[in-house]
């Protein structure tokens, strides 16, 4: 059974390398696998099926809508412009504030791909203006977007705990320290290097700016604030939270800040079913995999060989490490994760990993594929942005992986910074 399965694979990976979409050869994979097997070709819909009947997947679609109504009421313009405030006057200020603002940002959207889109265009324009090189404004802000993915809400965070069944409130708790962490490095690299390049420093724009700032943006601001205190408080579950954020970013964008308006609403909505049905289809399309994986035995088989070949956890977590910094280069986030989850977390539960460390650090890799060469989504969206080419992009964006690398070390190395939080809140 492993050896056929080993067999539909390898036809799985050339259909990928041949153009046809991967929920497509995932499903043709599992198609494939049913009817070589004997059993009836029905099975594989209903597994499909099955892979979305969980109430906390529900989460995903509705975090999506929020990013995209954040997104469509130009929020974004309100968080810049509070961050610049805060930090515009140190040297490097418009670079301190694009971290600041991704941060901000993050705990909202969710996503690197929606942080470099959203705020992405408003830092970049802001930096450039400020004297900075294209390449170093382009590059700062793709490193800041990747802290989207660690920090709550995260669409990545949801799949991984709905696909390994661990609790996403856990998860996103686990997240908040190592993000707070990727930026506090990113800050660190910023007074480093701006200091050695001569970033401009502008001046303190007086605390009235301040005031109007925050005062224009406390609506913005308080959206992180309301879903993680509900969150953590028990007011509700991250599911339930994920509907009270995108009713809170549709009440800011049409009643208090009043820049959604009906075609507005109508092509978040547009936006919003397009992520959902790509994200739809590959959990369902991974579910039907996961399960003819775990009928072959592949989990079962790979697992026992991994602790049996690999001395001790530390070791497999920089094996696993490296394996899924090469993996996000070439993969998309999300499809990594269904594919990878059935095989290397039971790996993991075998070296009694915490769950919640394994997760984030597993998103983590994947994340920086996105900002990593030779392909790198985020990179060509900030090299659009800031225009220019993407081999310059690849070349500047080297540097700031640096931190970021330093932080993935750190937390693989010492599991209290992922599991401490979680055990401190969800322990009470």
């Amino acid at each position: 059974m492993t050896l056929l399965m080993a067999e539909i694979g390898a036809v799985w990976l050339l259909a990928i390398l041949s153009g046809v979409p991967l929920f497509a050869a995932m499903g043709l994979a599992s198609l494939a696998f049913v009817t070589i097997s004997g059993l009836s070709p029905s099975i594989v819909p209903q597994k499909m099926v099955q892979a979305m009947n969980s109430f906390p997947i529900v989460a995903a679609p509705l975090f999506i809508l929020m990013g995209n109504l954040l997104s469509a009421a130009n929020i974004t313009d309100r968080i810049v412009r509070f961050a610049t405030a805060v930090m515009g006057s140190l040297r490097g200020g418009y670079a301190q504030a694009s971290i600041l603002s991704s941060l901000i940002f993050a705990g909202m959207a969710g996503s690197a791909v929606a942080d470099a889109a959203g705020t992405g265009a408003v830092e970049i324009r802001a930096m450039k203006r400020a004297g900075y090189r294209p390449e170093t404004a382009a590059s700062i802000t793709a490193s800041a977007a990747t802290i989207g993915a660690i920090v709550p809400p995260s669409l990545p965070i949801v799949i991984y705990g709905v696909t390994s069944d661990v609790s996403v409130g856990r998860l996103f708790l686990a997240g908040c320290i190592p993000g707070l962490m990727m930026a506090a490095s990113l800050m660190a690299m910023v007074a480093v290097i701006g200091k050695r390049q001569g970033f401009p420093r502008q001046r303190f724009a007086g605390w009235g700016e301040l005031g109007r700032s925050f005062r224009a943006g406390i609506w913005a601001l308080l959206t992180p604030v309301i879903l993680l205190s509900g969150m953590f408080s028990g007011l509700f579950t991250p599911t339930e939270a994920a509907a009270v954020a995108s009713t809170y970013a549709l009440f800011l964008g049409t009643c208090v800040y009043r820049t959604l308006g009906p075609r507005d609403l109508a092509r978040v909505a547009i936006d919003t079913v397009e992520t959902v049905g790509v994200v739809t289809v590959l959990v369902m399309a991974a579910g039907a995999m996961g399960w003819c994986m775990s009928l072959s035995r592949i989990p079962q088989t790979v697992a026992p060989a991994m602790v049996a070949s690999i001395a001790s956890p530390l070791l497999f977590l920089l094996v696993c490490n490296v394996m899924l910094l090469v993996v996000g280069c070439f993969m998309e986030t999300l499809a990594a994760l269904l594919i990878l989850i059935p095989i290397l977390v039971p790996a993991a539960n075998s070296f009694h990993i915490p769950p919640v460390q394994f997760g984030i650090i597993m998103i983590f890799n994947l994340i920086l594929g996105t900002i990593h060469p030779p392909i790198g989504v985020v990179l060509f969206i900030t090299s659009r942005i800031a225009g220019i080419s993407f081999e310059t992009m690849s070349r500047a964006v080297l540097p700031w992986l640096v931190p970021l690398l330093i932080v993935l070390a750190i937390i693989t190395i010492w599991p209290p910074l992922t599991t401490w939080l979680p055990d401190l809140v969800m322990s009470r």
